[in-house]
């Protein structure tokens, strides 16, 4: 199963008057396989949906999960994994992770967690909170809430990432939550097949947009919604609804078709395949320029990782689109991790 926050809801959501337990990591120290505002569920015969480490740490949390249920109460644990006489020194990363377990409760409203699947469902971003309380706490008490981008009681360019809200009555984790980013395919060829099945493993939504008969077929692209429509028959919706692009119809006059209408919207990443000299006669059929596009145009398309199979291409596209998204600069992660 994806770990996406969304797969998280969609899968809890059928059994939500089953017993719950939602596990959150709320501060690390060092380095962590997982960041603060990483989300977990824990069902009451022992099922975990989603993780917060490499694997090390899901066992022990299911048997703290087992006992905020029996409670009703939350339960904070803390793994250090610098301490050679805690269970997760094993981990060998040598950091420190604070995690939170809160019961879903109809006393607590299943902390908010309805709001944030019909948040997903009409493609509204927005913030959770989770107040930080003592272990011990009576659940039953807690109140989480989603609150969308334009109702937040603080400011919301403050956490463009997970962080801590300060107030009178105590502190909250504020988690900036968005729907799933969503790939456009411009060409529904079989080198598009590699990219498409990547992104959904990624958690993207994947629309394959070509209005020929014989590409974009069902059967190639199971996990991606087909739309049979040529350049001129989208609309804005159909781009409006897109964080990224990659063209790649083969064609000059369909490319330039495409790029033609992805250029009017402000999309994150735009990619065409080919190379410079190919690009070059592209943005001439579509009177456009590298300088045309709001975000990052890459073409030739993705980042100079080797290899020339479809799935090679497909990994250098979908590397430097996953970093656009993320804000993220090509860096070694010993950089990072220092």
């Amino acid at each position: 199963m994806d770990h996406q926050i969304e797969d998280l809801l969609e899968h809890w959501l059928p059994l939500a008057d089953d017993a719950w337990v939602l596990a959150v990591i709320t501060q690390i120290q060092g380095s962590a396989y997982r960041k603060p505002g990483a989300m977990m569920l824990f069902h009451e015969f022992g099922q975990g949906v989603g993780m917060l480490s490499g694997g090390c740490l899901e066992a022990d949390l299911r048997r703290h999960a087992q006992k905020a249920m029996q409670t009703k109460q939350v339960t904070c644990v803390t793994y250090d994994a610098s301490d050679e006489s805690d269970a997760s020194y094993r981990l060998g990363c040598g950091g420190i992770v604070d995690i939170m377990l809160i019961p879903l409760l109809k006393e607590n409203h299943d902390l908010g967690l309805i709001e944030l699947v019909q948040a997903f469902r009409h493609g509204r971003s927005g913030f959770y909170q989770l107040p930080l309380v003592k272990a011990g706490t009576d659940a039953r008490q807690y109140q989480a809430a989603f609150y969308p981008e334009a109702l937040t009681p603080f400011p919301a360019s403050d956490f463009v990432r997970t962080g801590v809200f300060t107030q009178e009555a105590g502190e909250s984790l504020i988690i900036p939550l968005r729907p799933r980013f969503h790939l456009g395919i411009f060409g529904g060829g079989i080198d598009a097949k590699p990219i498409a099945a990547m992104a959904d493993t990624l958690g993207w939504q994947v629309t394959v947009f070509d209005g020929r008969t014989a590409y974009a077929r069902a059967a190639d692209f199971p996990h991606a919604h087909i739309m049979k429509l040529t350049a001129g028959e989208l609309t804005a919706n159909h781009i409006a609804q897109l964080d990224c692009a990659v063209v790649m119809n083969h064609n000059l006059g369909l490319d330039a078709a495409a790029l033609k209408v992805i250029q009017a919207h402000p999309l994150a990443y735009v990619a065409l395949l080919g190379p410079a000299h190919r690009r070059d006669k592209v943005l001439g059929m579509a009177g456009l320029s590298t300088e045309s596009f709001s975000g990052v145009f890459s073409a030739p398309a993705g980042l100079a990782l080797g290899g020339e199979l479809p799935s090679a291409v497909a990994l250098s596209i979908l590397a430097q689109c996953h970093g656009v998204l993320h804000g993220a600069t090509l860096k070694h992660l010993d950089e990072i991790m220092r």
